[in-house]
């Protein structure tokens, strides 16, 4: 049976590759760190359990308006003001299967041949299959770690053509952590108005900011772009919520009635179970948050510190999210390791030697690098890191 030839424009997902093979090993009884993982070690608060019971004592467990329900909405819309200071209306939000689904949809509803979306690298992995999926062309702009991995505005008004229609911008980033404050962004969001560009701003990390960083939403600086301008988030990351698949949308409403048009011939509603749960996160206490944010903070710091004592190893400081991105060039093609030729070689010489799960940094757009999770305890975190730190030493 003959594929379609879509399906050669992209490529598995690197993190879930690792992932898999972290199953596999922890299947075979090895004792095995994950590092790979992007998804909290916490349990979803048990108010957020409690009301998906309730839903389905009450009977919840039928379809649903293929946008959300309006309880859904309404919590929505709540978060958006509470946390963001940003006003919307129901014709304006749409709850999706997940963040990535979210992206997804956006991507189908605004992007076609020939339009050309800027994605500052290093990069989430889906961005650019995702776009390529739409027939688009992802436009990939390399920053660097003396500059936090941040794009500056000179950077982006290079990369601007005639056919640029778009700017992803996801702050904290995965894979390196690294947030926008209000000062940095300004010049950026500049630079987008005045060529009419789209903001895809994806914000699945913005509550995990630690260090005392402050963050600001680009629609918090020119409010005026909101008609092109898409937020994107989940309740994935901020609630440790990765199973149940609930991300959301909020933007001009003739494109979230494009893209609730395309959910409905793809998955029609989210489920109806894990909506429920979803309005008590948004719209409910969110004190599990903090702690869960307050926890990430002194694991960063950790990692940090102990990646930096090892031997030409570069890292720098996230901002936020729960990954850290490293340099480990000096490690690669060394005498006597010359298989090691990329952060993904590395990345499975550690798996094997060391029984360490990391991700390789090529799927990222950076090759001499790995990413690291730091979603895990730090009885875990030093027990891997002191792994690491033999293994590499033996390269």
């Amino acid at each position: 049976m003959k594929l379609s030839s879509r399906v050669s424009l992209i490529k598995p997902s690197a993190t879930m590759a690792v992932a898999e093979r972290a199953s596999a090993l922890r299947a075979q009884g090895t004792d095995l760190v994950d590092f790979g993982a992007g998804e909290p070690d916490f349990d979803t608060p048990e108010p957020i359990k409690n009301a998906a019971a309730e839903a389905m004592r009450n009977g919840a467990t039928k379809y649903t308006p293929v946008g959300g329900t309006d309880a859904l909405k309404t919590a929505i819309i709540t978060k958006l003001q509470r946390d963001n200071g940003l006003t919307y209306d129901k014709r304006e939000v749409l709850a999706s299967c997940g963040g990535k689904h979210s992206l997804f949809l956006a991507f189908q509803a605004l992007f076609g041949p020939g339009d050309e979306v800027i994605i500052p690298a290093p990069f989430w992995v889906s961005y650019p299959d995702m776009l390529m999926l739409a027939g688009a062309e992802p436009r990939l702009v390399r920053t660097t770690a003396e500059s936090g991995f941040k794009l500056s505005p000179q950077a982006l008004e290079a990369a601007i053509t005639p056919h640029t229609k778009a700017v992803i911008l996801n702050s904290p980033s995965n894979p390196t952590g690294a947030a926008y404050s209000a000062d940095e962004l300004q010049p950026m969001v500049d630079v987008i108005a005045r060529h009419d560009l789209i903001i895809i701003s994806d914000d699945v990390y913005e509550m995990m900011v630690y260090g005392g960083f402050r963050r600001t939403h680009v629609l918090q600086l020119r409010p005026e772009l909101r008609e092109r301008t898409l937020v994107v988030n989940s309740v994935s990351k901020t609630y440790a919520m990765t199973g149940w698949r609930i991300g959301y949308t909020a933007g001009p409403a003739h494109v979230i009635k494009a893209m609730a048009m395309l959910q409905g011939q793809m998955t029609s509603n989210p489920s109806s179970v894990a909506q429920a749960a979803a309005v008590q996160a948004l719209a409910g206490p969110q004190d599990a948050v903090t702690h869960m944010v307050r926890e990430f903070g002194r694991r960063a710091e950790f990692v940090v510190e102990r990646l930096r004592a090892i031997p030409d190893i570069v890292c720098p400081t996230p901002q936020g999210a729960f990954y850290v991105f490293p340099n480990v060039a000096a490690y690669l093609s060394r005498k006597g390791a010359a298989s090691l030729k990329t952060g993904d070689d590395l990345a499975a010489y550690l798996i094997d030697a060391s029984h360490v799960a990391v991700v390789g940094g090529s799927d990222f757009g950076y090759p001499d690098h790995i990413r690291i999770s730091y979603a895990t305890s730090l009885q875990n975190l030093e027990r891997g890191l002191d792994r690491i730190d033999t293994a590499l030493r033996k390269i």
